[in-house]
């Protein structure tokens, strides 16, 4: 950090958001985020979350941010926020680092009192505000964190807006991916085939019938991620049977840049699909037994569901996945 920078930072009126979610659940906070933003449009949103998550979506909702040469992002494990549940709590480290916050939204450990005390401690005077993390109510939990914050209204869960801004960078790293791996003149319909949970996932060899099935110009992108570590020991020697094209690895703003490039996409109920249809793809999302009113990615995405994933096959995938992006 420059000088400069430091020196005009001392004039900018900071509100950080705290919250503990993975993937799918940041982005379904995505609308609360630009309702805090528009609450708050002479200050910096910053947020503090799980690993690289702050930095990739904050980049992504928030563009003004970047205007600044430091980080506007943190991880939720700084030894600050550890601080605050300690039995008898040292605050200076944390009220250093909290205090120049005007505003502090925690999505946290809404429920400890224990941190509760210590945060408002460590803040300024009523600068802390408490939400429930998966709010309890019916509908959409995109919707739920929008009344968390008291910016609910009385439109319908699908006008939420969960969209993120993908950057030139992103979509220039995705565009050289494709172009190694051959498709960079192909109609890409990607393939999330995890989740974070075994029990959410439609099997893997449904999901390579379903690349199978696709037909040309439509060719078939198998993304893996952390998701898919436990599934890919069936999966890779059936893709490599078909010679289905795939990739691992990739950072979320290349996941982003690809979603959209993409004709569409096919994923279960899992934060890719969320990240996806917050980038711009068009999709089908496969659901079991998690409710898709609450938890279904918010854009442009055909919900199939199946009381039994045994019961749904890839042709009724592919057929939906057909009429979307005939759409």
């Amino acid at each position: 950090m420059t000088a400069e920078s430091s020196k005009q930072d001392a004039f900018v009126d900071r509100v950080l958001v705290i919250f503990p979610g993975a993937l799918g659940d940041l982005v379904c906070l995505v609308p609360a985020l630009r309702a805090i933003a528009q609450r708050h449009r002479d200050a910096r949103l910053e947020l503090m979350a799980r690993g690289d998550l702050a930095r990739f979506i904050v980049d992504r909702i928030c563009p003004h941010s970047r205007s600044y040469s430091h980080s506007c992002s943190y991880s939720i494990d700084r030894r600050e926020v550890a601080a605050l549940f300690a039995d008898e709590p040292e605050l200076t480290g944390a009220a250093r680092f909290f205090r120049p916050f005007s505003s502090i939204y925690s999505f946290f450990a809404s429920d400890n009192a224990r941190f509760r005390h210590s945060l408002e401690t460590a803040a300024l005077p009523g600068a802390v505000t408490f939400h429930a993390f998966r709010p309890n109510r019916v509908g959409h939990v995109a919707a739920g964190y929008l009344d968390e914050i008291g910016a609910g209204g009385a439109s319908p869960d699908e006008s939420l807006d969960a969209h993120l801004d993908v950057l030139p960078g992103d979509v220039s790293e995705a565009s050289r991916v494709l172009d190694r791996l051959g498709l960079d003149s192909a109609r890409v319909v990607l393939l999330f085939p995890g989740s974070g949970g075994a029990h959410k996932n439609w099997s893997p060899e449904n999901f390579v019938a379903l690349a199978s099935a696709l037909e040309p110009p439509t060719r078939p992108l198998v993304v893996l991620g952390p998701a898919e570590d436990a599934i890919e020991p069936v999966l890779m020697p059936l893709m490599a049977a078909r010679g289905i094209a795939w990739l691992r690895g990739q950072p979320l703003s290349t996941v982003a840049g690809l979603a959209r490039l993409a004709a569409g996409f096919v994923g279960n109920d899992s934060g890719v699909s969320h990240l996806a249809a917050a980038a711009g793809a068009p999709g089908v999302a496969i659901f079991g037994p998690t409710d898709p009113d609450r938890w279904r990615p918010l854009g442009r995405v055909r919900i199939v569901r199946a009381s039994k994933f045994i019961d749904l096959t890839p042709a009724e995938v592919a057929s939906a996945l057909k009429e979307m992006l005939m759409c």
